[in-house]
């Protein structure tokens, strides 16, 4: 199986005759997503690659019945395009846009409240269900269908690890990347608990980095909830205090998220911390070995 998105996910593309739009959206449905729309206002009635553009979000999936959002709007705009996907009912919403202003997504976690929406990203590379669907950046090739769940603040250690899994024979169930921004939608926690719920995935892989709390809450959610193997890298751990490091999310300061404490805590949950992400496929495989002798 999979979580979050599937071969039935109907994908409207919020920007899809930008530059990033045009490209991967091509992409996309070179890979076997369904596209069927895309949104930029005032090209309306418009088709692009065949695909029908739309004005507005409502109008794309009253037509089409798209199910599922992929965002590429510069910044200044995104926060008000993840807006009217939610006010659309958009079930699914992966915004990929780097660089959108805190206040804006304070302002959009506001509007989401009380809303049955899943929204991943921003500063994300996106989700992918191999085989099925690929909403956003990721290179598809080198994924396989399997029964390993990958969530991620890094997209390109993502990219290094399902590499990895690959070359090793270890198919994945979906891979999420949560984004790299001090606000997001979707959580490891929230993550972990799709995959506990996923009776096909069989472990998860969190690839963690310093800064913010997200790694110690899904340490703890583990602890309590999670009855499948975790295997965790955290990178970082060379970071000086203070400094941010990449991601606008990742940012150490008064003693809290650094990489050493986040190992800590995640060890004493009783996950599986690796220290060198070239570790996580072995470690994987003796974790799926240990399953199926028991």
């Amino acid at each position: 199986m999979s979580i979050i998105v599937d071969e039935h996910t109907k994908v409207v593309v919020q920007g899809i005759t930008g530059n990033e739009g045009v490209f991967h959206t091509r992409q996309m449905a070179e890979y076997g997503t369904k596209v069927v729309a895309g949104v930029t206002p005032g090209r309306g009635g418009q088709t692009f690659d065949g695909i029908p553009v739309f004005n507005t979000v409502k109008d794309a999936i009253k037509v089409t019945g798209a199910n599922a959002s992929a965002i590429f709007v510069p910044p200044p705009f995104a926060a008000d395009a993840i807006m009217e996907a939610v006010e659309a009912g958009v079930e699914i919403i992966v915004c990929l846009t780097e660089g959108i202003p805190t206040l804006d997504m304070i302002a959009v976690k506001q509007y989401m409240k009380g809303k049955n929406i899943q929204l991943i990203g921003p500063n994300t590379p996106g989700v992918i269900s191999p085989g099925k669907c690929k909403i956003g950046v990721m290179a598809g090739y080198i994924h396989m269908p399997g029964r390993m769940g990958i969530t991620s603040r890094s997209g390109t250690l993502t990219y290094e690890v399902v590499a990895q899994l690959t070359r090793m024979g270890i198919g994945q169930s979906t891979c999420i990347g949560i984004g790299g921004d001090p606000i997001v939608g979707l959580s490891f926690v929230d993550v972990l608990q799709l995959f506990e719920n996923d009776k096909e995935t069989e472990a998860v892989v969190i690839i963690g980095e310093i800064g913010g709390r997200a790694e110690e809450e899904a340490a703890e959610y583990f602890s309590k909830y999670i009855t499948k193997p975790v295997v965790a890298f955290i990178a970082g751990i060379t970071a000086p205090p203070g400094r941010r490091m990449g991601h606008a999310g990742a940012i150490v300061s008064g003693g809290v998220g650094d990489a050493r404490s986040k190992i800590k805590t995640l060890e004493e949950a009783g996950i599986t911390v690796v220290k060198n992400p070239a570790e996580i496929g072995e470690t994987l495989a003796d974790v799926l070995r240990t399953i199926h002798d028991t």
